[in-house]
């Protein structure tokens, strides 16, 4: 295992793009659900796959019946989210909308006819192959009030004071320089702008083995932030009245051999397990840019 910490390595960026251009190729050829790690990719086997054998632990089972109905499979199949924002952020008609890492456009799809017709949802994300299955999935959907943008969520090509409201669905915790996307995130967003964002994050810790596993990382573990932390660091980007929600905590006894969060993880004693139970978690995270 490379001993180099995650946010200091080059290929990070590269290896999370590789990642999940492979899980919107899966959706786009029509193999199958998107996975969130590596395994044995669209088997369902050692792989954080949903809707496939061994259902994804985090990204399984978060949306509803009513909203499955709203927009194309597709989007289902290719969503690896850990939460849903678009039904914690409380959009309303006319609202603009943005969201980082918006993979196959579910959320964006989502948001954008919570705000319809006025308002107008953005779906931000860095891969190819994501970006091409959001817009087949739009125009198969019929969605006018939608706009997907190629760019990285630590630099948002838009201006400042664009979007009302961002929404986010397990994709912060992938960045290597969370601040830089605090701090744009809080840029982009209008003065009383909402931060409503689906995210992993860690309480207490996590030994140093588990974040140095790239595996982990793109799975969504060893990136992601300890819950004072990323409370401290909305601060930092001005943000206003923050809090973390936890919607599900996940037990390391669950995962499957050979698990796609690192082999050393699912190798664990059942004591080690246990005693890592439940520090993961996917949360719902809340804050506010001040009116001025």
């Amino acid at each position: 295992m490379d001993d180099t910490p995650i946010n200091e390595r080059q290929d990070v960026r590269e290896i999370v793009r590789e990642r999940y251009g492979e899980a919107a190729r899966l959706v786009l050829e029509g193999k199958g659900a998107a996975c969130c790690g590596g395994g044995n990719v669209g088997t369902g086997k050692g792989s954080c796959c949903s809707g496939t054998v061994e259902k994804d632990l985090i990204s399984s089972g978060l949306y509803d019946k009513l909203e499955a109905a709203e927009i194309p499979e597709a989007a289902l199949l290719a969503s690896l989210g850990c939460g849903n924002p678009t039904a914690l952020a409380e959009l309303k008609e006319g609202e603009v909308v943005l969201d980082l890492g918006s993979g196959g456009g579910v959320d964006v799809l989502l948001s954008a006819r919570r705000v319809w017709p006025s308002g107008f949802a953005y779906g931000l994300d860095m891969t190819d192959e994501m970006l091409a299955l959001a817009e087949q999935i739009r125009r198969e959907a019929g969605a006018e009030n939608v706009k997907f943008l190629k760019g990285h969520i630590e630099e948002i090509p838009l201006p400042d004071n664009t979007v009302d409201v961002l929404i986010s669905n397990c994709v912060i915790n992938l960045s290597a320089d969370k601040d830089a996307v605090l701090r744009e995130a809080f840029r982009v967003l209008k003065p009383g702008g909402r931060f409503a964002v689906s995210d992993v994050v860690v309480e207490g810790e996590l030994p140093d083995w588990i974040r140095r596993d790239l595996m982990a990382y793109v799975g969504c573990v060893a990136g992601a932030l300890e819950r004072s932390d990323y409370l401290r660091r909305l601060e930092a980007a001005g943000f206003v009245d923050a809090s973390i929600e936890p919607i599900r905590r996940y037990m390391f006894a669950d995962l499957p051999s050979g698990s796609p969060w690192g082999e050393e993880i699912a190798a664990l004693s059942d004591e080690d397990k246990a005693d890592l139970d439940g520090r993961v978690m996917s949360a719902f995270i809340r804050a506010r840019k001040p009116q001025r």
